[in-house]
């Protein structure tokens, strides 16, 4: 029998599973391990979501270890420690169409409303942390704060609810449900929470209670467009800093 030692995470950019596969056959490898998973962990975050599994196989195909473990099947076996470790890093840092999936998992919304609300959950967490909740950058529109990436997948749909779209995803493939995608970014646990109190303090308000919201007087929108006759200005991270405070429900 050959002893397997294994790195597994997911890869959300894959839509599945990934491993790395070692052979336990001299003392050497055993070190080396120390060393790769201290690498994942030094380029990946503390918190980053790994585990290590050691199975005993009849020899050194990953096809060996599937037939002794149902539980390794549709894991998809990375080349190298850096592909690795590439992957997950792609996976740490949020976008805003990952948070727009997880406020439609829990709360009905047009495309304006959500847009609202991507934009709120941005600004609470970045005024609590003083970090930047995900990697877009936040326009001003004609009715408020928009992340274009979210405008442009939902735009469809008007002023009609949204109806997220199931994605053609094979059945083999492990589901990432939405929330997940954002707890193995980094520091998950802290955005979830922090989306969470956003969501309940503003989930409720319709689309023209949150616009409003957001073009109070000195609000971070009505400083960026201030004098100006065009929109679709950035609102940079430091006015929502300053001025999110005139924007509170």
């Amino acid at each position: 029998m050959i002893t397997h030692f294994i790195f597994m995470s997911s890869s959300y950019t894959l839509g599945k599973r990934i491993a790395l596969d070692f052979i336990i056959d001299n003392e050497e490898i055993q070190y080396k391990l120390k060393k790769y998973l201290d690498k994942i962990i030094a380029e990946c975050g503390k918190d980053v979501s790994i585990s290590t599994h050691m199975i005993q196989a009849e020899n050194t195909t990953w096809e060996s270890v599937c037939k002794a473990d149902h539980f390794f099947k549709d894991v998809e076996v990375i080349s190298s420690l850096d592909k690795f470790i590439k992957l997950i890093k792609q996976d740490r840092k949020l976008e805003g169409i990952d948070v727009a999936k997880y406020i439609l998992s829990k709360i009905q919304c047009t495309q304006l409303k959500l847009q609202k609300l991507v934009y709120l959950c941005f600004a609470d967490y970045l005024c609590d942390t003083g970090k930047e909740l995900f990697t877009d950058s936040i326009y001003a529109f004609k009715y408020g704060p928009v992340v274009d990436t979210v405008y442009e997948k939902y735009k469809k749909y008007g002023y009609k609810p949204i109806e997220e779209e199931k994605e053609n995803i094979d059945t083999t493939i492990l589901e990432m449900p939405a929330k997940s995608r954002i707890l193995f970014a980094e520091d998950g646990t802290e955005k979830i929470i922090s989306i969470d109190r956003t969501l309940k303090k503003y989930g409720q308000l319709t689309a023209g209670q949150l616009v409003e919201l957001t073009h109070k007087k000195n609000a971070p929108w009505t400083m960026t467009t201030k004098g100006k006759w065009i929109f679709y200005s950035k609102i940079k991270p430091e006015t929502i800093k300053q001025y999110h405070k005139f924007e509170m429900a």
